[in-house]
């Protein structure tokens, strides 16, 4: 039982970020004009609301310690990895009308073949998608929503936010969001009888500790291995996101339109030998909502 001293530190812990987010939301103004390169790098990061957003990274930080990693702690002792895997591929199963209707929205008629593929045959052989049969028959999974849809239409990402519980987001992707969840997830029609609305938090709290399991290693990991984890997450995302809806292609070159430019650069100094991606635990081609970002 929580004493009642730690419980007014853990209030202070959740307020505190709230509070000051508050008071320094003004400091988020946009740099003057008089300042171009403050103002192009403020357009760059395109995060307006970054000491509000800050604070909302503290409270999930302060929700997770009180609900939810208490809850994953139980959730990995009980259901061992196979177990927990199959929870995984029934919610994905079971979601499938997000998928499959945003795939149709964005054209793509021959992932929505495999979205409907893969849902016949998890839902027969795969015994209601508990096991990813299909994924053995050259139909892996893949995800989409109506965030990418809406980036696939042309809407603008819009400024940066952080939802607690559901983690990275933005105008466009929360909108999406609210969208899947409202209209496309099949638990948005459940009504019939019991008591739908306990149904209904109980589902999403699921949705959240399965995904929040999955996401938990490359979050740490990046916290681990960053100065600023904030900055680092809010890249990481993007950069997820980004891949998610070229559906995995790699990013356009940008064309060099005025040659000229490069009149006096030596190419031969460039070092083109190296890398990959600077961080690649996010998974964007195949799990998408909210802490879903990183998983693998």
């Amino acid at each position: 039982m929580v004493s009642a001293p730690s419980f007014l530190r853990l209030l202070n812990r959740l307020a505190l970020p709230v509070a000051a987010a508050l008071t320094l939301s003004a400091c988020a103004a946009k740099p003057p004009a008089s300042d171009p390169e403050a103002v192009r790098a403020f357009e760059e990061i395109n995060d307006p609301l970054e000491p509000w957003n800050r604070a909302m990274l503290q409270l999930d930080q302060g929700l997770d310690t009180v609900i939810f990693d208490p809850s994953l702690a139980v959730y990995k002792t009980v259901v061992p990895q196979p177990g927990r895997q199959g929870v995984t591929n029934f919610i994905r199963n079971f979601r499938t009308p997000v998928t499959l209707v945003n795939d149709i929205f964005q054209g793509e008629g021959q992932r929505a073949g495999i979205t409907m593929g893969r849902f016949v045959i998890n839902s027969t052989v795969g015994l209601l998608g508990l096991f990813d049969v299909a994924k053995h028959l050259d139909m892996p999974y893949h995800g989409e929503d109506f965030g990418q849809t809406l980036a696939v239409w042309g809407v603008d990402e819009g400024p940066y936010l952080y939802v607690p519980i559901l983690g990275p987001s933005g105008g466009r992707d929360i909108t999406g969001y609210a969208f899947d969840q409202l209209v496309l997830d099949p638990m948005a029609y459940d009504g019939q009888g019991g008591n739908p609305f306990l149904r209904t938090v109980a589902y999403f709290y699921g949705l959240a500790v399965d995904g929040k399991t999955r996401a938990a290693s490359a979050l740490d990991d990046l916290e681990a291995s960053s100065i600023d984890y904030y900055a680092a997450l809010r890249a990481a995302y993007r950069q997820n996101r980004a891949q998610a809806i070229r559906n995995g292609a790699p990013a356009p070159t940008p064309l060099l339109e005025d040659f000229d430019d490069f009149d006096d650069f030596d190419f031969d100094d460039f070092d083109f030998d190296g890398g990959g991606d600077p961080f690649t635990g996010l998974d964007g081609a195949t799990d998408q909502p909210h802490e879903e970002i990183a998983a693998q």
